[in-house]
């Protein structure tokens, strides 16, 4: 982040961003990387359009898919039915993670809540980070305890000024990462020893060592290094093969890498230039469900992605992972 700086433009911030230029011998990688094709094809799963689609979510207790759009409004849609629910909000959303049937978790722009779905009611329950620091939260979810781990942005994008936090389920905070600029994409591995995680402007995909029992990180890996022509990534996933998928925003695509070896496995176009999201779902979880921004599109580009904002599924042929849940759920 402190060499050869250039701006880039991120749907998921709304706002000019800086990413690092990358040096000649990745730019060689770029060049010489072979593409893994996958013929499957999107289609819309949502025939809507929204400001920036994000947080894509599968609450397999009540066969549903929690998504929003970070400007202001959270969707569930029953596929079974092709029923897209919307809740408009008063304020930015960041993120939301399942809880019980009429009640989720929220990262809004000032802080985490529990919100119910009927009446649109808020309980506050933290802001690690403070309303000083001036930034919203982002990108989020909850490990396999019910603890959540969620980013901030500055609403500038400025470089180094946001963080990453944990927030315990009795409400308890604490930081866990500084001078973040665009904190993105949080999973686990499915034996829960690792978590990956993504600073969208570094383009790096970074993996931790994980400590399931006492919810701490250690052992910082930059493990995969995105070339110019994979764009940065936004949003994660993982399947249950424990290989990392990546929604890749300003390239039209998912990917899907080997977390261990950092080899690209496979990569499907989306008809979306700016991907933001990725999540399994349905009742097999087979259905990688594609979130995407209408937003934030260079003019010249724009005509070329009429689709733009919409959700989107596929088959990609691998399956994903059960969600967690915060505080676990209903017990």
């Amino acid at each position: 982040m402190k060499k050869y700086f250039k701006l880039i433009s991120f749907a998921v911030m709304g706002c000019m961003c800086i990413s690092c230029q990358p040096t000649n011998s990745e730019r060689k990688k770029d060049e010489s990387m072979n593409v893994v094709e996958n013929q499957v094809k999107c289609t819309v799963a949502v025939d809507s359009i929204t400001q920036v689609g994000e947080s894509p979510i599968w609450d397999y207790k009540y066969n549903r898919l929690l998504w929003i759009d970070t400007q202001g409004s959270l969707f569930i849609y029953t596929p079974q039915d092709g029923k897209n629910r919307k809740i408009k909000l008063d304020r930015m959303i960041g993120t939301v993670v399942p809880y019980k049937e009429d009640t989720v978790l929220v990262g809004l722009q000032d802080g985490i809540y529990e919100m119910s779905l009927t009446t649109k009611e808020l309980k506050f329950i933290a802001d690690p980070e403070g309303r000083d620091a001036g930034n919203r939260y982002n990108d989020g979810k909850c490990d396999a305890e019910g603890r959540l781990w969620i980013g901030s942005m500055d609403k500038d994008c400025t470089p180094l000024k946001a963080g990453f936090f944990l927030v315990n389920p009795d409400g308890s905070s604490k930081s866990i990462l500084k001078e973040v600029t665009i904190s993105n994409g949080v999973i686990w591995s499915p034996d829960n020893s690792k978590m990956f995680y993504q600073d969208t402007p570094t383009r790096n995909i970074t993996a931790f060592d994980f400590d399931k029992e006492k919810g701490e990180i250690s052992n910082r890996q930059e493990i995969i290094h995105l070339p110019d022509s994979f764009g940065t990534p936004d949003g994660n996933t993982i399947d249950e093969e424990g290989m990392v998928w990546v929604a890749n925003w300003d390239a039209a695509c998912v990917t899907r890498w080997n977390p261990r070896t950092g080899e690209l496995l496979q990569r499907i176009d989306v008809p979306a230039l700016n991907v933001t999201a990725v999540a399994f779902g349905g009742e097999n979880l087979e259905d990688l469900y594609i979130t995407t921004a209408s937003l934030y599109m260079p003019e010249d580009k724009a005509s070329n992605y009429p689709q733009a904002g919409k959700l989107f599924v596929v088959k990609p042929g691998v399956r994903g992972i059960k969600c967690n849940y915060w505080k676990l759920g209903d017990k």
